[in-house]
């Protein structure tokens, strides 16, 4: 027993340690800014230059790729540009859509607000980007099936410019970074504490255990049927949302214009019990960039699996991405807690204050919530299995018993998630996964000219 104690003791430190290290901060007039939100941020100002503020000027393109308009049937992929977005989206989308918003407000006050959007804004650079280059190198195995993502591009694009072992260091490290990154062990244990709260069960064992089965179900099938699912999943899982929250801003409906201006007044001139300018503007680019996971790397692994002939087409969609989590879904939350007031309650924190915002319209939201939690949390625990998969394949191969075997022990970690403290376990992972953006952005800076060309080439087919 002592044995164990002291394992687990020095795994926690381990965890925390690490943490500490990827998530160290500098402190600019007392505010903590995080090395990795400038690293991922700073990217994305980069490429949004780069590319002539191709979020703003290529938006509609988008929009047409997404609705079909430059669609051909035989185009090679395993799914539909719609269906890559809904797998990409449901790997985002959670519940940091609906606690971290809170969060930001709570500690930079509804000026915050106006920082998400900011970077929400500039991030579908770095996602046109990323993806527009998954999709140019991506692998088309024998069987048809597509392996894809930042691992190939790194390894490819640099082999072709004389730098094979760059590149390959590169991929590997980026691989064994989402590998482990992608285990999602905080969504199944947060819908097993809010699923708990509000139901009153509490048999962890029996909730992993059905929860990993439902996982397996979905990701034994592959990207297919995850793309089958999401494209189901996510738009409803936002209708319900969205209905909730539209419902609740029409009520509140003269509320809004002063919220929008105490969103832009907080956020230019805020008062010192926000923690001044920077602080402000720091905790809601922080919270945009954790939430929309833009320069990451792992979206790219879903939307190299897109039907288009032109890779910069599903760029232009994946732009879209970071638009709809959070300029979108993010400010619609703000909204309802700064219209209802319930930023101002003292002693409620996270996901507590927007169930709050929320119950001061329905007695019975609190329900609602746990399904729209279970909802978000199950798209993203679907979605990030395929890329820590994909990852997996790259490493050991793209042999179906390799990655059948990395689904079977994704899904079987799944089901103890709920059951076991996982803090330290929650430490390591989420520090892997944000790991995955310094060996990203580091490629993009360096295929930036190359991106420029591709899109330059592309819209003189056009």
């Amino acid at each position: 027993m002592d044995s164990r104690m002291s394992f687990t003791q020095s795994f926690t430190d381990f965890s925390a340690s690490v943490a500490a290290i990827v998530f160290a901060t500098i402190n600019v007039n007392g505010a903590e800014i995080p090395l990795v939100v400038i690293w991922l941020f700073g990217g994305a100002i980069v490429f949004t230059v780069g590319l002539g503020f191709i979020n703003i000027r290529g938006f509609w393109h988008g929009v047409q790729v997404l609705r079909g308009k430059f669609r051909k049937e035989d185009s090679a992929g395993e799914i539909s540009p719609f269906q890559a977005l809904t797998t990409a989206l449901s790997g985002t989308v959670g519940t940091g859509n609906i606690a971290g918003v809170a969060i930001a407000i709570t500690l930079g006050g509804p000026g915050a607000t106006f920082w998400m959007i900011i970077a929400g804004l500039f991030s579908m650079a770095t996602k046109f980007m990323e993806v527009s280059l998954a999709v140019k190198y991506r692998q088309i195995n024998p069987d048809g099936s597509i392996a894809g993502g930042p691992m190939y591009y790194m390894r490819d694009a640099f082999k072709a410019r004389g730098w094979p072992k760059f590149g390959a260091v590169l991929a590997v490290v980026f691989s064994v970074f989402c590998v482990f990154g992608s285990i999602a062990f905080g969504n199944v244990n947060q819908g097993f504490v809010q699923f708990s709260t509000v139901t009153g069960f509490d048999n962890s064992i029996i909730y992993g255990v059905i929860y990993g089965s439902l996982v397996a179900v979905v990701i034994i099938g592959g990207i297919k049927r995850i793309a089958d699912v999401t494209s189901k999943l996510v738009p409803s899982m936002l209708a319900l949302y969205f209905g909730t929250s539209l419902y609740i801003l029409a009520m509140n409906a003269g509320a809004i214009p002063g919220a929008f201006v105490l969103i832009v007044e907080s956020a230019l001139q805020p008062d010192a019990a926000y923690g001044g300018f920077i602080g402000v503007m720091i905790m809601g680019i922080r919270r945009a960039t954790y939430s929309n996971e833009a320069g990451t790397g792992s979206s790219p692994i879903a939307h190299a699996a897109a039907k288009v002939d032109e890779p910069i087409q599903q760029g232009f969609v994946a732009m879209l991405e970071p638009f709809i989590d959070t300029v979108i879904i993010c400010t619609i939350t703000a909204l309802v807690i700064i219209v209802t007031g319930a930023y101002q309650i003292d002693n409620v924190d996270g996901i507590a204050i927007t169930s709050y915002a929320f119950t001061t319209s329905f007695s019975w939201f609190p329900w609602v919530l746990t399904l729209i939690i279970l909802l978000f949390g199950f798209s993203t625990v679907i979605s990030v299995s395929y890329y820590g998969n994909k990852a997996w394949g790259y490493l050991f191969g793209e042999r179906y018993e390799v990655l059948l075997t990395h689904k079977i022990l994704y899904c079987i970690t799944v089901a103890m998630a709920a059951s076991v403290d996982i803090l330290a376990i929650v430490d390591i992972t989420d520090s892997l996964f944000f790991l995955m953006a310094v060996p990203n952005i580091l490629a993009l800076y360096l295929l930036l000219p190359e991106v420029r060309r591709d899109l330059r080439d592309y819209r003189t087919k056009l």
